[in-house]
């Protein structure tokens, strides 16, 4: 079985959060060209039921566990898993089993099916979404997010829209900005539809900071960057913040080292003087990771000029 549960990772939204892989490896509705996994193998809009709810929470409650053993905080529960969460037939189910332990939780979502009822139910129970709007115009949208050929965006963003009317909990966004991509109207008319949503917590500007799918693909320069805060803050005033700081070291492991590496690089590369701070904390030595490498376990990318390690994804 997949490693359900890691982390906790520090996270430049959510603080320390652990980690809920509730999808198998690459099971996406898009194939976005930054995506830090890679291409999606398994492009789907069909839900289906991956995992037992209650093995999720089983393997939730033991990494909780560990962590405080360790005296270690967690901020968060979040879906963040190797695919798009809301695939997940059961995931209303996970959250409300999931709730009983105290945490908050979030929901890192592409939205791409919140035009579905049953999605919008499914996460009514969440504390935290966090909703990927790159586009807001069909052939960007295309460009970028690679969706599947059955998915509409004119559908998705009514959807977006009727569910930040119904939630209660806390609501973000996050644009993806990418250099060489021709923007231009595009970031007033994102900025316009967000301002229409009837909550919306905070807007992120971000950029790829780890290896994207597309070698090609490249951060957005510093005036693309400074033009969109700009125009976002107009219609949204002070909700706008960047996301394109690296998120730091404070990786925690949980006792079994090289699970808790690849439990973590499955679904979040690691940068190099990560894993060295990880494995200091931890008492161990970077022969470990020269051990996942030789047996193919780990992959080195650089990207950047920074070395990052993930896991290596089986292929279909």
């Amino acid at each position: 079985m997949a490693t359900i549960a890691f982390g906790p990772v520090p996270s430049r939204r959510l603080g320390k959060s652990l980690g809920i892989n509730n999808i198998p490896p690459k099971t996406c509705t898009y194939s976005c060209i930054y995506c830090q996994l890679g291409r999606t193998n398994n492009m789907t809009i069909k839900r289906q039921a991956f995992y037992k709810p209650e093995n999720i929470l089983r393997e939730v409650e033991k990494k909780v566990h560990e962590v405080y053993l360790r005296n270690e905080g967690i901020d968060y529960l979040a879906f963040v898993p190797d695919g798009e969460p809301t695939l997940d037939i059961n995931i209303g189910e996970e959250i409300n089993l999931l709730k009983r332990i105290g945490i908050p939780i979030a929901v890192i979502t592409n939205a791409s099916l919140l035009w579905l009822d049953e999605v919008k139910e499914n996460l009514m129970e969440a504390d935290f979404v966090s909703l990927k709007i790159d586009a807001v115009n069909q052939d960007l949208w295309k460009n970028i997010n690679r969706p599947h050929k059955d998915l509409k965006l004119n559908i998705i963003l009514e959807g977006i829209k009727e569910f930040t009317k119904m939630f209660k909990g806390t609501i973000v966004s996050e644009t993806m900005l990418i250099n060489n991509i021709k923007y231009d109207y595009e970031l007033k008319e994102i900025a316009s539809f967000l301002a229409e949503l009837s909550k919306l917590d905070k807007a992120y500007v971000a950029i790829p900071i780890r290896p994207p799918a597309e070698k090609w693909v490249k951060p957005a320069k510093e005036e693309i960057i400074n033009e969109a805060f700009q125009v976002f803050s107009k219609k949204l005033g002070n909700k706008v913040e960047y996301l394109i700081g690296y998120e730091g070291n404070a990786f925690i492991s949980t006792g079994n080292v090289r699970e808790d590496l690849l439990g973590i690089t499955a679904v979040h590369p690691m940068r190099k003087e990560a894993i060295t701070e990880f494995l200091k904390r931890a008492k161990a030595d970077w022969r470990i990771v020269e051990e996942l490498l030789q047996q193919e376990k780990l992959i080195e990318i650089e990207y950047e000029g920074k070395k990052y390690y993930m896991r290596k994804l089986p292929i279909k």
